[in-house]
């Protein structure tokens, strides 16, 4: 019988949410025969396989130890847009003043209400991933504990042996914070810890500028923490082109956010009830005093204590070894998601696990190598990539044409008030072929698709030059920017043809009406 798993803090929305995904009277089921898919972790990638090879007739077993929904539902994805929504409506509030909207900074805020909030949906979203419903719905056996390989072929949890067909590790990664002196002594929060806060820490110190520091950072930023954002590298969002990173970072500061690139954190020490953080930079030690500190920088796969090496499993520092085919150096045995993945997203956790089920159970060959990938930090305004670099083209030796439209140039982001950012297309020169796209709007995490569905279908840019799009909306910068394309191919010999085209259709049907002739 499982012992439950605490969920801070105590409330009811977190004890709902603790039944659904980590049952205190859950008794696991008597393992029988050999299972076509043994799944050991219930996070996006395990739950979409055992659901998906449950439905296609598989007889599944899923283990979980300690919350099923993983970091998605409990510490990451959800959580973390409850809150970013919560901070956006305030902005909004406090800052209408240009819309006719009275009030301003007086416009007060209740830190417990919007946790509050938070934690209320996301147990109500809790029910799809909850271990009643894999059990009853879906037919799954669903074991809570400890897995732990002991052979080839088999695992064990909570004393019971499991024999499978073929396996399925997805067992996700966790927060790991860098070995900077006192930080563990100190405390520290991280995303899984953050979402547990009852008060509003008065300084937040955020160790780390990727798209879970900017993003935790301008939250709290919103919901008036005194935020100082640290980053050891030169900019923000290294990964992203530098001017768009540049407009988020405008944004954050414009927003009251201390900002400190190009800094090291060399020693955190605690000094009465302060947090005091030792920095290093431009060769000038200072200090920062916080309250509380989230450390926003790495991810560590879940590895440990699995028993790989029994299964004959390789895995190394980046996590489970495999192939492109998402096999593992034990053919009987697969991996999904953030255990052995480099981009570690939900969306690319469920897709992984659909090729899984295809690759496992039914001898496809499907490659993960195929996959386009989509990505988008959720800060305000968001930004939003899939394909390739304008450098990540040109290192491959890939020519490459782009084109960037300004939201200024587009009517609904200045109806809307959202004109800080732009939408920009990477094309292979000579050619429509779409081969990357950056997207800076408040909404570019929607806006992003077509670009995504048009790398991964084939189509080039005249295919959404041909494609109507409603007006106004923010979208029609995509549209705008295949209309540019169109442009760049009126070339000046073209043009002189046409042009000599018109003359003469000009001169013809004016003759024709001096003469009297119907035209």
């Amino acid at each position: 019988m499982s012992e439950g798993a605490v969920i801070a803090p105590d409330t009811p929305e977190n004890r709902e949410l603790r039944e659904n995904v980590h049952p205190s009277d859950w008794v696991n089921p008597q393992p029988g025969g050999c299972y076509n898919l043994v799944v050991i972790g219930a996070g996006t990638a395990g739950l979409v396989c055992a659901a998906g090879a449950a439905g296609l007739g598989a007889r599944v077993a899923l283990v979980e130890r300690h919350l099923m929904g993983g970091d998605c539902l409990n510490y990451g994805c959800v959580p973390s847009k409850g809150l970013i929504r919560a901070a956006r409506a305030l902005f909004d509030a406090r800052n209408g003043a240009r819309f006719g909207i009275r009030g301003g900074a007086e416009i007060g805020f209740d830190f417990g209400a919007a946790m509050e909030r938070m934690r209320r949906l996301r147990s109500s979203l809790s029910r799809h991933d909850s271990a009643r419903r894999f059990r009853d719905e879906l037919g799954v056996d669903v074991f809570i504990g400890e897995a732990r390989f002991v052979a080839r072929d088999r695992v064990t949890v909570g004393g019971q042996e499991l024999l499978f067909k073929k396996a399925a590790i997805c067992t996700g990664g966790r927060a790991a914070a860098p070995p900077i002196p006192g930080l563990a002594e100190v405390g520290y929060l991280t995303n899984e810890t953050v979402f547990s806060l009852t008060e509003l820490p008065p300084r937040l110190a955020v160790i780390g500028a990727g798209p879970i520091g900017c993003e935790l950072a301008q939250t709290f930023s919103r919901f008036g923490s005194r935020v100082t954002l640290i980053e050891t590298a030169p900019r923000i969002m290294g990964r992203e082109d530098r001017d768009a990173a540049e407009v988020l970072q405008n944004v954050l500061m414009r927003g009251g956010l201390d900002l400190l690139t190009g800094t090291t954190v060399l020693a955190v020490e605690r000094r009465g009830s302060d947090k005091v953080l030792r920095l290093e930079r431009d060769g000038t030690e200072i200090e920062v005093v916080a309250d509380a500190i989230l450390v926003g920088a790495g991810r560590a796969p879940n590895v440990e204590g699995l028993g790989l090496e029994a299964a004959g499993v390789v895995y190394g520092p980046g996590g489970v070894v495999i192939s492109d085919t998402l096999q593992t150096s034990n053919p009987r045995i697969y991996a999904a998601g953030d255990c052995c993945f480099p981009f570690k997203f939900t969306h690319t956790a469920d897709a992984l696990a659909r090729i899984l089920i295809a690759n496992a159970l039914f001898m496809g060959r499907q490659k993960a190598s195929s996959l386009v990938v989509p990505w988008c930090t959720y800060t305000d305004p968001e930004i939003a990539h899939v394909g390739l670099y304008e450098r990540d083209a040109r290192e491959r030796g890939i020519p490459v044409s782009t084109l960037t439209v300004p939201l200024t140039e587009v009517d609904r982001a200045v109806l809307d008030g959202d004109t800080e950012g732009f939408a920009r297309v990477h094309l292979r020169t000579g050619s429509d072929r779409i081969i990357g796209a950056t997207i800076v709007a408040r909404h570019a995490g929607e806006m992003i698709n077509e670009f995504s569905l048009a790398i991964t279908s084939g189509l080039g840019l005249g295919a959404i030059a041909r494609t109507i799009h409603p007006y106004p909306t923010q979208a029609e910068a995509i549209k705008k920017l295949a209309d540019t394309h169109n442009r760049t191919r009126l070339t000046p010999f073209l043009k002189r043809v046409l042009g000599a085209w018109l003359r003469w259709q000009r001169s013809g049907s004016c003759y024709a009406i001096k003469r009297g002739e119907k035209p």
